[in-house]
């Protein structure tokens, strides 16, 4: 689990890390001021993000050693999946910005829509689905 965890981690910091240098950009002062909501979204959503995909880490420190590692795994799980749930919603705003900035066109809401759906099928619907399909179900009494 903690190396899938790094993987989320270390694409999360990089988009928060651009997120960050964004305000301090040039064309930053032009946005409207729905954009700027936008991105104050965005960079919150991101950081929320951080926050859960790092703290599984800093929950297996501080709980190492105290004999709880099926619980230590369950809530690592947990923060993992907000996690997640939190890294889609940033990489959605931030499409959805970066395209309104780009395009200014009506298309833009129905393209993030689509990646957005892109993203649920393949991080949930997907996983999910091969879950039901192939996991081994006890026996019916009588069958």
């Amino acid at each position: 689990m903690m190396q899938e965890i790094r993987v989320a981690q270390t694409g999360v910091q990089i988009l928060f890390g651009f997120l960050l240098t964004v305000v301090f950009a040039p064309r930053f002062t032009d946005l409207s001021d729905t954009d700027r909501t936008i991105y104050v979204v965005t960079v919150s959503l991101g950081a929320a993000a951080t926050g859960a995909l790092i703290g599984p880490v800093s929950f297996h420190r501080i709980v190492a050693g105290r004999r709880i590692k099926p619980e230590t795994v369950v809530w690592a799980s947990r923060l993992t999946f907000v996690g997640l749930v939190l890294l889609l919603l940033t990489l959605t705003s931030a499409l959805l910005l970066v395209l309104r900035v780009a395009m200014d066109d009506s298309f833009v809401p129905w393209l993030v829509t689509g990646v957005a759906a892109w993203y649920l099928l393949c991080w949930y619907a997907l996983p999910l689905w091969v879950r039901s399909r192939y996991t081994d179900r006890p026996e019916e009494p009588g069958s």
